[in-house]
Protein backbone atom coordinates (compact mmCIF):
# COMPACT_ATOMS: atom_id res chain seq x y z
CA UNK A 1 0.00 0.00 0.00
CA UNK A 2 1.24 3.49 -1.02
CA UNK A 3 1.37 6.39 1.89
CA UNK A 4 -2.00 7.64 0.29
CA UNK A 5 -3.80 4.05 1.51
CA UNK A 6 -2.48 4.61 4.78
CA UNK A 7 -3.69 7.81 5.61
CA UNK A 8 -6.75 6.46 4.29
CA UNK A 9 -6.82 3.53 7.35
CA UNK A 10 -5.94 5.86 9.70
CA UNK A 11 -8.81 8.68 8.59
CA UNK A 12 -11.46 5.49 8.87
CA UNK A 13 -10.36 4.23 12.33
CA UNK A 14 -11.25 7.86 13.59
CA UNK A 15 -13.90 8.29 11.68
CA UNK A 16 -15.17 5.07 13.57
CA UNK A 17 -14.21 6.84 16.38
CA UNK A 18 -16.23 10.45 15.35
CA UNK A 19 -19.90 8.13 14.71
CA UNK A 20 -19.45 6.38 18.43
CA UNK A 21 -18.71 10.35 19.73
CA UNK A 22 -21.83 11.40 17.95
CA UNK A 23 -24.18 9.10 18.68
CA UNK A 24 -23.46 8.79 22.12
CA UNK A 25 -25.80 11.02 23.31
CA UNK A 26 -28.56 8.86 21.54
CA UNK A 27 -27.96 6.61 24.70
CA UNK A 28 -30.16 7.49 27.69
CA UNK A 29 -31.41 3.55 29.35
CA UNK A 30 -30.82 0.32 28.73
CA UNK A 31 -33.51 -0.15 26.08
CA UNK A 32 -31.11 2.30 23.89
CA UNK A 33 -27.99 1.01 24.63
CA UNK A 34 -28.86 -2.72 23.54
CA UNK A 35 -31.53 -2.16 21.00
CA UNK A 36 -32.19 1.30 20.06
CA UNK A 37 -35.10 2.01 22.18
CA UNK A 38 -36.68 0.01 19.31
CA UNK A 39 -36.92 3.45 17.63
CA UNK A 40 -34.30 2.72 14.27
CA UNK A 41 -35.33 3.48 11.24
CA UNK A 42 -35.97 0.34 8.13
CA UNK A 43 -32.26 2.06 6.55
CA UNK A 44 -30.23 2.05 9.30
CA UNK A 45 -31.39 -1.46 11.22
CA UNK A 46 -31.98 -3.12 7.14
CA UNK A 47 -27.86 -1.87 6.50
CA UNK A 48 -26.33 -3.08 9.78
CA UNK A 49 -28.27 -6.10 9.55
CA UNK A 50 -26.47 -6.85 6.14
CA UNK A 51 -23.18 -5.84 7.42
CA UNK A 52 -23.44 -8.52 10.08
CA UNK A 53 -24.34 -11.35 7.80
CA UNK A 54 -20.76 -11.24 6.35
CA UNK A 55 -17.00 -10.77 7.50
CA UNK A 56 -13.76 -10.63 6.04
CA UNK A 57 -13.96 -14.51 4.73
CA UNK A 58 -16.13 -12.60 1.95
CA UNK A 59 -13.21 -10.96 0.55
CA UNK A 60 -10.65 -14.00 1.60
CA UNK A 61 -12.20 -17.32 1.80
CA UNK A 62 -15.02 -17.10 -0.12
CA UNK A 63 -13.13 -15.17 -2.93
CA UNK A 64 -10.87 -18.31 -2.94
CA UNK A 65 -13.79 -20.52 -3.89
CA UNK A 66 -14.72 -17.74 -6.90
CA UNK A 67 -10.80 -17.74 -7.80
CA UNK A 68 -10.80 -21.60 -8.05
CA UNK A 69 -14.09 -22.83 -8.87
CA UNK A 70 -16.57 -20.06 -10.13
CA UNK A 71 -20.04 -19.61 -9.36
CA UNK A 72 -20.77 -22.20 -6.70
CA UNK A 73 -19.66 -19.79 -4.10
CA UNK A 74 -22.60 -17.26 -4.90
CA UNK A 75 -24.78 -20.11 -3.71
CA UNK A 76 -24.60 -19.04 -0.30
CA UNK A 77 -25.00 -15.77 -1.29
CA UNK A 78 -28.14 -16.08 -3.14
CA UNK A 79 -29.24 -18.09 -0.03
CA UNK A 80 -28.77 -14.65 2.11
CA UNK A 81 -30.91 -13.01 -0.39
CA UNK A 82 -33.19 -15.53 -0.15
CA UNK A 83 -33.41 -15.32 3.79
CA UNK A 84 -33.50 -11.57 3.91
CA UNK A 85 -36.55 -11.79 1.67
CA UNK A 86 -38.24 -14.82 4.39
CA UNK A 87 -37.33 -12.18 7.08
CA UNK A 88 -39.20 -9.28 4.94
CA UNK A 89 -42.12 -11.58 4.35
CA UNK A 90 -42.71 -13.50 7.97
CA UNK A 91 -39.85 -13.17 10.29
CA UNK A 92 -38.90 -9.40 10.25
CA UNK A 93 -42.10 -8.28 11.75
CA UNK A 94 -42.57 -11.36 14.55
CA UNK A 95 -39.49 -10.40 15.68
CA UNK A 96 -39.99 -6.93 16.09
CA UNK A 97 -43.63 -8.14 17.62
CA UNK A 98 -42.21 -10.07 20.53
CA UNK A 99 -41.04 -6.72 21.95
CA UNK A 100 -38.09 -7.35 24.00
CA UNK A 101 -34.44 -6.21 24.08
CA UNK A 102 -32.76 -8.99 23.74
CA UNK A 103 -33.28 -12.38 21.94
CA UNK A 104 -32.82 -14.82 24.45
CA UNK A 105 -35.63 -12.99 26.49
CA UNK A 106 -37.95 -13.97 22.82
CA UNK A 107 -36.05 -17.72 24.14
CA UNK A 108 -37.26 -17.71 28.17
CA UNK A 109 -41.13 -16.34 26.68
CA UNK A 110 -41.40 -19.20 24.08
CA UNK A 111 -39.39 -22.17 25.78
CA UNK A 112 -39.03 -21.07 29.57
CA UNK A 113 -36.09 -19.98 32.22
CA UNK A 114 -33.96 -23.27 31.32
CA UNK A 115 -33.73 -23.04 27.54
CA UNK A 116 -33.01 -19.41 28.00
CA UNK A 117 -29.94 -19.93 30.28
CA UNK A 118 -28.90 -22.71 28.23
CA UNK A 119 -28.71 -21.24 24.74
CA UNK A 120 -27.48 -17.80 25.92
CA UNK A 121 -24.83 -19.77 27.78
CA UNK A 122 -23.70 -21.46 24.51
CA UNK A 123 -24.10 -18.20 22.31
CA UNK A 124 -22.10 -15.99 24.42
CA UNK A 125 -18.22 -18.11 24.55
CA UNK A 126 -19.19 -19.19 20.95
CA UNK A 127 -19.75 -15.61 19.58
CA UNK A 128 -16.96 -14.45 21.46
CA UNK A 129 -14.67 -17.18 20.05
CA UNK A 130 -16.19 -16.84 16.57
CA UNK A 131 -15.39 -12.72 16.77
CA UNK A 132 -11.62 -13.83 18.09
CA UNK A 133 -11.51 -16.05 15.26
CA UNK A 134 -12.53 -13.27 12.27
CA UNK A 135 -10.12 -10.28 13.99
CA UNK A 136 -7.21 -12.96 14.06
CA UNK A 137 -7.93 -14.26 10.67
CA UNK A 138 -8.31 -10.45 9.18
CA UNK A 139 -4.90 -9.68 11.64
CA UNK A 140 -2.78 -12.44 10.33
CA UNK A 141 -4.33 -12.34 6.31
CA UNK A 142 -3.24 -8.16 6.64
CA UNK A 143 0.19 -9.25 8.01
CA UNK A 144 0.76 -11.22 5.56
CA UNK A 145 -0.02 -9.26 2.45
CA UNK A 146 0.92 -5.67 3.29
CA UNK A 147 3.53 -6.61 6.22
CA UNK A 148 1.52 -4.95 8.65
CA UNK A 149 2.44 -6.00 12.53
CA UNK A 150 0.01 -8.64 13.21
CA UNK A 151 -0.26 -7.52 17.43
CA UNK A 152 -0.59 -3.84 16.46
CA UNK A 153 -3.16 -4.97 13.67
CA UNK A 154 -5.23 -6.80 16.18
CA UNK A 155 -5.00 -4.28 19.03
CA UNK A 156 -6.22 -0.94 17.23
CA UNK A 157 -9.11 -3.00 15.27
CA UNK A 158 -10.03 -4.23 18.51
CA UNK A 159 -9.63 -0.82 20.83
CA UNK A 160 -11.54 0.86 18.22
CA UNK A 161 -14.13 -1.54 17.96
CA UNK A 162 -14.36 -1.30 21.58
CA UNK A 163 -14.59 2.47 21.99
CA UNK A 164 -16.85 2.81 19.61
CA UNK A 165 -19.52 -0.27 21.36
CA UNK A 166 -18.97 1.27 24.81
CA UNK A 167 -19.62 5.15 24.22
CA UNK A 168 -22.62 4.92 21.39
CA UNK A 169 -23.88 1.13 21.77
CA UNK A 170 -26.07 -0.46 19.69
CA UNK A 171 -26.95 3.49 18.20
CA UNK A 172 -23.17 3.27 17.28
CA UNK A 173 -23.39 0.13 16.04
CA UNK A 174 -26.24 0.77 13.43
CA UNK A 175 -24.33 4.19 12.40
CA UNK A 176 -21.76 2.72 11.55
CA UNK A 177 -22.76 -0.25 10.02
CA UNK A 178 -24.97 1.37 7.67
CA UNK A 179 -22.46 3.81 6.22
CA UNK A 180 -20.10 1.33 6.31
CA UNK A 181 -22.30 -0.24 3.79
CA UNK A 182 -22.05 3.28 1.65
CA UNK A 183 -18.27 3.42 1.63
CA UNK A 184 -17.85 -0.72 0.82
CA UNK A 185 -20.13 -1.08 -1.80
CA UNK A 186 -19.67 1.90 -4.39
CA UNK A 187 -15.72 0.82 -3.82
CA UNK A 188 -16.16 -3.04 -4.16
CA UNK A 189 -18.17 -1.92 -7.55
CA UNK A 190 -15.46 0.32 -8.92
CA UNK A 191 -13.25 -2.90 -8.36
CA UNK A 192 -15.85 -4.96 -10.60
CA UNK A 193 -16.10 -2.22 -13.21
CA UNK A 194 -12.48 -1.39 -13.23
CA UNK A 195 -11.58 -5.48 -13.49
CA UNK A 196 -14.07 -5.62 -16.83
CA UNK A 197 -12.34 -2.88 -18.28
CA UNK A 198 -8.90 -4.18 -18.05
CA UNK A 199 -10.29 -7.29 -19.70
CA UNK A 200 -11.76 -5.58 -22.59
CA UNK A 201 -15.52 -6.20 -21.24
CA UNK A 202 -17.66 -9.52 -20.65
CA UNK A 203 -16.47 -11.15 -23.33
CA UNK A 204 -12.69 -10.96 -22.47
CA UNK A 205 -13.52 -11.77 -18.82
CA UNK A 206 -15.97 -14.60 -20.29
CA UNK A 207 -12.83 -15.80 -22.27
CA UNK A 208 -10.28 -15.83 -19.88
CA UNK A 209 -12.05 -18.06 -17.66
CA UNK A 210 -12.19 -22.04 -17.48
CA UNK A 211 -15.82 -22.91 -18.85
CA UNK A 212 -16.77 -24.28 -15.56
CA UNK A 213 -16.31 -21.20 -13.88
CA UNK A 214 -19.25 -20.44 -15.43
CA UNK A 215 -20.97 -23.53 -16.21
CA UNK A 216 -24.01 -23.51 -13.79
CA UNK A 217 -25.03 -27.24 -16.02
CA UNK A 218 -22.43 -28.28 -13.23
CA UNK A 219 -24.69 -28.16 -10.71
CA UNK A 220 -26.25 -31.31 -12.27
CA UNK A 221 -23.00 -33.04 -13.31
CA UNK A 222 -20.46 -32.19 -10.95
CA UNK A 223 -20.00 -34.78 -7.76
CA UNK A 224 -21.73 -33.43 -4.87
CA UNK A 225 -22.12 -29.82 -6.18
CA UNK A 226 -26.15 -29.98 -7.01
CA UNK A 227 -26.21 -31.45 -2.49
CA UNK A 228 -24.46 -28.40 -1.41
CA UNK A 229 -25.96 -25.68 -3.32
CA UNK A 230 -29.21 -26.98 -1.59
CA UNK A 231 -27.64 -27.31 1.64
CA UNK A 232 -26.03 -23.85 1.72
CA UNK A 233 -29.95 -22.49 0.34
CA UNK A 234 -31.41 -24.19 3.05
CA UNK A 235 -28.45 -23.49 5.72
CA UNK A 236 -28.85 -19.49 5.47
CA UNK A 237 -32.48 -19.68 5.44
CA UNK A 238 -32.15 -21.07 8.99
CA UNK A 239 -29.23 -18.77 9.96
CA UNK A 240 -31.34 -15.88 9.49
CA UNK A 241 -34.58 -16.67 10.46
CA UNK A 242 -34.27 -17.89 13.90
CA UNK A 243 -35.28 -16.29 17.52
CA UNK A 244 -31.08 -15.57 17.87
CA UNK A 245 -31.42 -13.45 14.94
CA UNK A 246 -34.61 -11.87 16.32
CA UNK A 247 -32.06 -9.28 17.49
CA UNK A 248 -31.41 -8.01 14.18
CA UNK A 249 -34.77 -6.56 14.07
CA UNK A 250 -35.33 -5.86 17.72
CA UNK A 251 -34.01 -1.84 17.21
CA UNK A 252 -36.53 -1.23 14.34
CA UNK A 253 -39.36 0.89 14.76
CA UNK A 254 -42.47 -0.99 14.04
CA UNK A 255 -43.46 -4.18 11.98
CA UNK A 256 -43.43 -1.76 8.85
CA UNK A 257 -39.93 -0.66 9.32
CA UNK A 258 -38.76 -4.48 9.88
CA UNK A 259 -39.87 -5.24 6.51
CA UNK A 260 -37.97 -2.99 4.68
CA UNK A 261 -35.26 -3.48 6.96
CA UNK A 262 -35.23 -6.95 5.41
CA UNK A 263 -35.97 -6.04 1.72
CA UNK A 264 -33.11 -3.52 1.94
CA UNK A 265 -30.54 -6.47 3.13
CA UNK A 266 -32.17 -8.92 0.67
CA UNK A 267 -31.04 -5.99 -2.28
CA UNK A 268 -27.67 -5.70 -1.25
CA UNK A 269 -26.79 -9.60 -0.81
CA UNK A 270 -28.45 -9.40 -4.70
CA UNK A 271 -25.68 -6.93 -5.50
CA UNK A 272 -23.28 -8.14 -3.62
CA UNK A 273 -23.07 -11.30 -5.25
CA UNK A 274 -21.70 -9.87 -8.66
CA UNK A 275 -19.55 -7.53 -6.76
CA UNK A 276 -17.92 -9.80 -4.78
CA UNK A 277 -16.96 -12.68 -6.47
CA UNK A 278 -16.47 -10.89 -10.47
CA UNK A 279 -13.60 -9.55 -9.50
CA UNK A 280 -11.89 -12.70 -7.74
CA UNK A 281 -12.35 -14.51 -10.93
CA UNK A 282 -11.07 -11.51 -12.72
CA UNK A 283 -7.99 -12.14 -11.49
CA UNK A 284 -8.35 -15.73 -13.25
CA UNK A 285 -9.08 -14.57 -16.30
CA UNK A 286 -5.70 -11.86 -16.17
CA UNK A 287 -3.48 -14.91 -14.86
CA UNK A 288 -2.29 -13.47 -12.25
CA UNK A 289 0.40 -14.62 -10.32
CA UNK A 290 -0.67 -14.79 -7.14
CA UNK A 291 2.18 -17.08 -5.22
CA UNK A 292 4.69 -15.19 -6.80
CA UNK A 293 2.62 -11.72 -5.28
CA UNK A 294 2.33 -12.95 -1.94
CA UNK A 295 5.01 -15.72 -1.09
CA UNK A 296 4.19 -16.16 2.34
CA UNK A 297 0.57 -17.27 1.96
CA UNK A 298 -0.19 -20.96 2.28
CA UNK A 299 -3.18 -20.32 0.70
CA UNK A 300 -2.34 -17.35 -2.03
CA UNK A 301 -5.92 -17.83 -3.96
CA UNK A 302 -7.59 -16.55 -0.51
CA UNK A 303 -5.65 -13.09 -2.02
CA UNK A 304 -7.73 -12.96 -5.74
CA UNK A 305 -9.83 -10.09 -4.79
CA UNK A 306 -6.38 -8.22 -3.06
CA UNK A 307 -4.76 -8.54 -6.36
CA UNK A 308 -7.12 -7.82 -9.07
CA UNK A 309 -7.81 -4.68 -6.96
CA UNK A 310 -3.91 -3.85 -6.50
CA UNK A 311 -3.90 -4.14 -10.09
CA UNK A 312 -6.44 -2.21 -11.17
CA UNK A 313 -7.58 0.38 -8.46
CA UNK A 314 -6.09 4.21 -8.34
CA UNK A 315 -3.32 4.86 -6.14
CA UNK A 316 -5.33 5.97 -2.57
CA UNK A 317 -8.55 3.31 -3.38
CA UNK A 318 -7.05 -0.32 -1.93
CA UNK A 319 -6.92 1.87 1.65
CA UNK A 320 -10.63 2.08 0.88
CA UNK A 321 -11.12 -1.31 -0.09
CA UNK A 322 -9.20 -2.32 3.05
CA UNK A 323 -11.43 -0.40 5.16
CA UNK A 324 -14.27 -1.50 3.75
CA UNK A 325 -12.90 -5.49 4.46
CA UNK A 326 -12.02 -4.13 8.28
CA UNK A 327 -15.71 -2.97 8.27
CA UNK A 328 -16.59 -6.64 7.33
CA UNK A 329 -15.22 -7.79 10.63
CA UNK A 330 -15.55 -5.02 12.97
CA UNK A 331 -19.80 -5.00 11.84
CA UNK A 332 -19.69 -8.65 13.33
CA UNK A 333 -17.49 -8.00 16.45
CA UNK A 334 -19.26 -4.47 17.60
CA UNK A 335 -22.75 -6.26 17.29
CA UNK A 336 -21.60 -9.47 18.40
CA UNK A 337 -20.28 -7.51 21.54
CA UNK A 338 -23.32 -5.80 22.02
CA UNK A 339 -25.56 -8.40 21.70
CA UNK A 340 -23.54 -10.72 24.58
CA UNK A 341 -23.58 -8.06 26.61
CA UNK A 342 -26.94 -7.48 25.92
CA UNK A 343 -27.71 -11.16 26.91
CA UNK A 344 -25.93 -11.23 30.23
CA UNK A 345 -27.39 -8.64 31.52
CA UNK A 346 -30.86 -8.64 30.92
CA UNK A 347 -31.02 -12.83 30.75
CA UNK A 348 -28.40 -13.07 33.79
CA UNK A 349 -27.18 -10.75 36.07
CA UNK A 350 -30.88 -8.71 36.52
CA UNK A 351 -32.96 -11.45 36.62
CA UNK A 352 -30.85 -13.60 39.28
CA UNK A 353 -28.77 -10.58 41.24
CA UNK A 354 -30.51 -7.53 40.92
CA UNK A 355 -34.19 -7.24 39.63
CA UNK A 356 -34.83 -4.33 40.68
CA UNK A 357 -31.60 -2.39 39.43
CA UNK A 358 -31.90 0.99 37.81
CA UNK A 359 -31.35 2.03 34.50
CA UNK A 360 -28.64 3.67 35.55
CA UNK A 361 -27.15 0.95 37.32
CA UNK A 362 -28.16 -1.24 34.10
CA UNK A 363 -26.47 1.07 32.06
CA UNK A 364 -22.99 0.81 33.96
CA UNK A 365 -23.00 -2.96 34.03
CA UNK A 366 -23.96 -3.22 30.93
CA UNK A 367 -20.40 -1.08 29.48
CA UNK A 368 -18.78 -2.92 31.75
CA UNK A 369 -19.77 -6.61 30.70
CA UNK A 370 -19.14 -4.58 26.83
CA UNK A 371 -15.64 -3.84 27.98
CA UNK A 372 -14.97 -7.38 29.73
CA UNK A 373 -16.20 -9.17 26.51
CA UNK A 374 -14.02 -6.82 24.16
CA UNK A 375 -10.63 -7.02 26.08
CA UNK A 376 -11.57 -10.79 25.88
CA UNK A 377 -12.06 -10.82 22.22
CA UNK A 378 -8.62 -9.06 21.73
CA UNK A 379 -6.85 -11.23 24.24
CA UNK A 380 -7.81 -14.69 22.65
CA UNK A 381 -7.34 -13.00 19.02
CA UNK A 382 -3.65 -11.99 20.09
CA UNK A 383 -3.33 -15.07 21.36
CA UNK A 384 -3.92 -17.21 18.54
CA UNK A 385 -1.52 -15.43 15.96
CA UNK A 386 0.67 -17.82 15.80
CA UNK A 387 -1.83 -19.66 13.90
CA UNK A 388 -0.48 -18.78 10.14
CA UNK A 389 -2.92 -20.49 7.84
CA UNK A 390 -5.79 -19.25 6.63
CA UNK A 391 -7.46 -22.56 6.31
CA UNK A 392 -9.10 -21.70 9.10
CA UNK A 393 -12.06 -20.09 6.81
CA UNK A 394 -13.12 -23.75 5.67
CA UNK A 395 -13.01 -24.91 9.47
CA UNK A 396 -15.11 -21.81 10.11
CA UNK A 397 -17.58 -23.02 7.38
CA UNK A 398 -17.61 -26.70 9.10
CA UNK A 399 -18.21 -25.04 12.32
CA UNK A 400 -21.07 -23.34 11.29
CA UNK A 401 -22.65 -27.00 10.47
CA UNK A 402 -21.31 -29.16 12.74
CA UNK A 403 -22.45 -26.62 15.56
CA UNK A 404 -24.97 -23.63 14.22
CA UNK A 405 -27.29 -25.72 12.91
CA UNK A 406 -27.93 -27.53 16.11
CA UNK A 407 -28.24 -24.66 17.91
CA UNK A 408 -30.76 -22.54 15.24
CA UNK A 409 -33.00 -25.27 14.28
CA UNK A 410 -35.01 -25.42 17.55
CA UNK A 411 -34.96 -21.74 17.34
CA UNK A 412 -36.55 -21.73 14.38
CA UNK A 413 -38.99 -24.74 14.41
CA UNK A 414 -40.37 -23.17 17.19
CA UNK A 415 -41.25 -19.79 15.54
CA UNK A 416 -43.82 -22.15 13.85
CA UNK A 417 -44.68 -25.51 15.84
CA UNK A 418 -46.58 -24.06 18.96
CA UNK A 419 -47.25 -27.36 20.94
CA UNK A 420 -43.61 -28.30 22.42
CA UNK A 421 -42.91 -28.73 26.04
CA UNK A 422 -40.21 -26.50 27.50
CA UNK A 423 -37.59 -29.01 27.14
CA UNK A 424 -37.77 -29.47 23.69
CA UNK A 425 -35.09 -26.37 22.47
CA UNK A 426 -31.96 -27.36 24.58
CA UNK A 427 -32.76 -31.25 24.13
CA UNK A 428 -32.69 -31.03 20.46
CA UNK A 429 -29.26 -29.33 20.80
CA UNK A 430 -28.27 -32.05 22.51
CA UNK A 431 -29.27 -34.85 20.11
CA UNK A 432 -27.62 -32.05 17.30
CA UNK A 433 -24.39 -32.04 18.81
CA UNK A 434 -24.27 -35.90 19.62
CA UNK A 435 -25.37 -36.09 15.47
CA UNK A 436 -22.44 -33.72 14.38
CA UNK A 437 -19.89 -35.96 16.31
CA UNK A 438 -21.32 -39.29 14.60
CA UNK A 439 -21.99 -38.16 11.29
CA UNK A 440 -18.68 -37.28 10.32
CA UNK A 441 -16.64 -40.01 11.88
CA UNK A 442 -19.33 -42.80 9.52
CA UNK A 443 -20.71 -41.04 6.29
CA UNK A 444 -17.55 -40.45 4.84
CA UNK A 445 -17.39 -38.94 0.93
CA UNK A 446 -15.53 -42.17 0.24
CA UNK A 447 -19.17 -43.75 1.34
CA UNK A 448 -21.61 -41.28 -0.58
CA UNK A 449 -19.04 -41.90 -3.70
CA UNK A 450 -20.06 -45.62 -3.47
CA UNK A 451 -23.86 -44.93 -2.53
CA UNK A 452 -24.09 -42.75 -5.79
CA UNK A 453 -21.72 -44.86 -7.79
CA UNK A 454 -19.22 -41.95 -8.38
CA UNK A 455 -16.05 -42.89 -9.78
CA UNK A 456 -13.28 -42.73 -7.77
CA UNK A 457 -10.49 -40.59 -6.34
CA UNK A 458 -12.92 -37.35 -5.65
CA UNK A 459 -11.33 -34.51 -6.06
CA UNK A 460 -11.24 -31.90 -3.30
CA UNK A 461 -14.08 -29.68 -4.34
CA UNK A 462 -16.34 -32.54 -4.29
CA UNK A 463 -15.15 -34.29 -0.73
CA UNK A 464 -15.55 -30.92 0.58
CA UNK A 465 -19.53 -30.42 -1.07
CA UNK A 466 -20.36 -33.79 0.45
CA UNK A 467 -18.86 -33.38 4.06
CA UNK A 468 -20.75 -29.85 4.24
CA UNK A 469 -24.24 -30.84 2.50
CA UNK A 470 -24.42 -34.43 3.74
CA UNK A 471 -23.40 -32.92 7.46
CA UNK A 472 -25.90 -30.25 7.17
CA UNK A 473 -28.66 -32.32 5.74
CA UNK A 474 -27.83 -35.35 8.57
CA UNK A 475 -27.68 -32.43 11.20
CA UNK A 476 -31.14 -30.62 10.47
CA UNK A 477 -33.56 -33.81 9.90
CA UNK A 478 -32.49 -35.72 13.13
CA UNK A 479 -32.91 -32.28 15.37
CA UNK A 480 -35.73 -31.73 13.20
CA UNK A 481 -37.20 -34.62 13.93
CA UNK A 482 -36.21 -34.94 17.66
CA UNK A 483 -38.01 -31.32 18.09
CA UNK A 484 -41.18 -31.90 16.10
CA UNK A 485 -41.05 -35.73 18.23
CA UNK A 486 -41.47 -33.57 21.47
CA UNK A 487 -45.00 -32.94 20.09
CA UNK A 488 -45.92 -35.90 21.67
CA UNK A 489 -45.28 -34.38 25.34
CA UNK A 490 -47.38 -31.12 25.22
CA UNK A 491 -50.15 -32.77 26.86
CA UNK A 492 -48.26 -33.40 29.96
CA UNK A 493 -46.76 -29.57 30.37
CA UNK A 494 -48.04 -27.71 32.92
CA UNK A 495 -50.60 -25.02 32.58
CA UNK A 496 -48.59 -22.15 32.72
CA UNK A 497 -46.45 -23.25 29.97
CA UNK A 498 -49.12 -23.82 28.11
CA UNK A 499 -50.76 -20.06 28.67
CA UNK A 500 -46.94 -18.94 28.40
CA UNK A 501 -47.10 -20.18 24.57
CA UNK A 502 -50.41 -19.07 23.68
CA UNK A 503 -49.26 -15.61 24.73
CA UNK A 504 -45.65 -15.56 23.14
CA UNK A 505 -47.31 -16.47 19.76
CA UNK A 506 -50.11 -13.79 20.30
CA UNK A 507 -47.87 -11.00 20.83
CA UNK A 508 -45.49 -11.89 17.78
CA UNK A 509 -48.52 -11.64 15.49
CA UNK A 510 -49.47 -8.18 16.90
CA UNK A 511 -48.31 -5.94 14.80
CA UNK A 512 -46.26 -2.70 16.98
CA UNK A 513 -47.72 0.38 16.77
CA UNK A 514 -45.01 2.88 17.66
CA UNK A 515 -47.65 5.77 18.22
CA UNK A 516 -49.81 3.80 21.07
CA UNK A 517 -47.00 2.48 22.64
CA UNK A 518 -44.38 4.40 22.47
CA UNK A 519 -45.79 7.57 22.20
CA UNK A 520 -45.22 9.84 18.68
CA UNK A 521 -43.07 12.44 20.87
CA UNK A 522 -40.72 9.48 21.83
CA UNK A 523 -39.81 9.25 17.80
CA UNK A 524 -36.19 10.39 16.27
CA UNK A 525 -36.14 10.03 12.77
CA UNK A 526 -35.36 12.99 12.09
CA UNK A 527 -32.38 13.38 14.40
CA UNK A 528 -31.35 9.55 12.95
CA UNK A 529 -31.43 11.12 9.53
CA UNK A 530 -30.11 13.81 10.09
CA UNK A 531 -27.00 12.86 12.20
CA UNK A 532 -26.24 9.96 9.70
CA UNK A 533 -26.67 12.16 6.07
CA UNK A 534 -23.89 14.53 8.03
CA UNK A 535 -21.75 11.57 8.95
CA UNK A 536 -22.29 10.20 5.23
CA UNK A 537 -21.91 13.70 3.47
CA UNK A 538 -18.63 14.08 5.46
CA UNK A 539 -17.14 10.36 4.38
CA UNK A 540 -18.18 11.26 0.70
CA UNK A 541 -16.00 14.35 0.54
CA UNK A 542 -13.36 13.11 1.84
CA UNK A 543 -13.55 10.44 -0.76
CA UNK A 544 -14.14 12.87 -3.80
CA UNK A 545 -10.90 15.00 -2.15
CA UNK A 546 -8.98 11.69 -3.10
CA UNK A 547 -9.57 12.25 -6.42
CA UNK A 548 -6.59 15.36 -6.39
CA UNK A 549 -3.94 12.13 -5.71
CA UNK A 550 -2.06 12.19 -8.79
CA UNK A 551 -3.92 9.22 -10.64
CA UNK A 552 -5.23 8.70 -14.52
CA UNK A 553 -8.33 10.19 -15.43
CA UNK A 554 -10.35 6.70 -14.83
CA UNK A 555 -8.92 6.84 -11.54
CA UNK A 556 -10.15 9.91 -10.75
CA UNK A 557 -13.36 9.25 -11.95
CA UNK A 558 -13.38 6.14 -9.79
CA UNK A 559 -13.14 8.34 -7.17
CA UNK A 560 -15.22 10.77 -7.94
CA UNK A 561 -17.77 8.05 -8.57
CA UNK A 562 -17.84 6.32 -5.35
CA UNK A 563 -17.40 9.78 -3.21
CA UNK A 564 -20.28 11.45 -4.97
CA UNK A 565 -22.81 7.82 -4.46
CA UNK A 566 -22.15 8.87 -0.63
CA UNK A 567 -22.26 12.31 -0.47
CA UNK A 568 -25.65 12.33 -2.70
CA UNK A 569 -27.06 9.61 -0.01
CA UNK A 570 -26.17 11.99 2.93
CA UNK A 571 -27.31 14.89 1.19
CA UNK A 572 -30.65 12.54 0.76
CA UNK A 573 -30.62 11.93 4.37
CA UNK A 574 -30.14 15.49 5.38
CA UNK A 575 -32.91 16.77 3.50
CA UNK A 576 -35.37 14.09 4.96
CA UNK A 577 -34.37 14.93 8.28
CA UNK A 578 -35.24 18.54 8.45
CA UNK A 579 -38.57 19.15 10.39
CA UNK A 580 -41.64 19.77 8.40
CA UNK A 581 -42.43 23.24 7.85
CA UNK A 582 -46.03 24.08 8.95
Amino acid sequence: MTRFDYAVLVFYFGYMLAISWVFRKFVTNISDYFRGGGKAVWWMVGGSAFMAAFSAWTFTGAASKAYLDGWPVMAIFVANAVGFVLNAVFFAPRFRQTRVITSVEAIRQRFGAVSEQVMMWLQIPLSTLQAAIHLNALGVFFAAIFGLDLTWTLLVTGVVVLVMTLLGGSWAVLAADFIQVLILMPVCAAVTVLALLRLGGWDGFVAGLPVAHLNLGEIFTKEFLGLWCTAMLLKQIISTNNLFEAGRYLSVKDSRHARWAGYLGAGLFVVGIFIWFLPPMAARALQIDLAAIFPTLKSPDEASFIAISQVVMPVGMLGLLVSGIFAATMSGMDSGLNKNAGFFVKNFYQPLFRPQATERQLLRVGRLATFVLGVLVISIAIRMAEIKELGLFLMMQRVSILIGVPVTVPLLLGLVIRHTPPWSAWSTVLVGFFGSMVVGQFFTPEWGAALFNHPLPLDAASREYWIQGFQFFANVILASTWFIGTKLFWSRCAPEHRAQVDAFFTQMTTPVDFDREEGAANANDTQQSSAVGWLSFAYGVFVCLLAFIPNPLVGRLAFLGCGGTVVLIGVLLIRSGRPLKA
